[in-house]
C-alpha cells in the first residue's frame, strides 16, 4: 500500500518566470514526450517510466530532472507501508502555448482539471534575451 503527499515540485503556486529555452527543449525531446504521455493519468516512479517508455533507467533519471527543471511535471513522495519511499512524477499541465511578440517569448501553461473544475491557467512572460 503507498500514498502520496504533497508536491515539492511543479506547478508554480505564484507567477514565477519560466526559462522559455528549458520548456522548448523538453517539448522538443522524444524521450520526454513520451513521458510527459505516459505520466498524464497517473504518477510514476522513475523506474516505472523507464519500464513504459522503454527507455533506460539512466535515461529515465535524465529526463524527469529535465521535465521536472521545466516545470512540466511535479515531483512527489510515494510513501510506501514497507518503508520504502519513492519519488514519482505526474505532467502538471493541459496545456503549453508558446507565443512571439516584440522580440518576447510568451510561455503559457493552462493547469489540468481537476474534480471537474474548470482548469485554471497561469501565464508566464519570459524575455528573448
Amino acid at each position: 500500500m503507498s500514498a502520496t503527499n504533497s508536491p515539492k515540485r511543479g506547478w508554480p503556486a505564484t507567477e514565477n518566470a519560466v526559462d522559455a529555452q528549458a520548456v522548448l527543449s523538453a517539448l522538443d525531446d522524444d524521450a520526454c514526450r513520451a513521458i510527459l504521455e505516459a505520466t498524464t493519468e497517473e504518477s510514476l516512479t522513475a523506474t516505472e517510466v523507464s519500464e513504459q517508455c522503454n527507455i533506460p533507467m539512466s535515461t529515465a533519471y535524465r529526463k524527469v530532472e529535465m521535465l521536472t527543471e521545466a516545470d512540466l511535471v511535479e515531483e512527489r513522495v510515494r510513501i510506501n507501508t514497507s518503508g520504502k519511499h519513492a519519488t514519482e512524477y505526474r505532467k502538471c499541465f493541459e496545456d503549453v502555448r508558446v507565443s512571439i511578440e516584440d522580440g518576447d517569448v510568451a510561455i503559457e501553461m493552462t493547469a489540468p482539471e481537476a474534480d471537474g473544475e474548470p482548469a485554471a491557467g497561469a501565464s508566464y512572460a519570459v524575455a528573448d534575451d
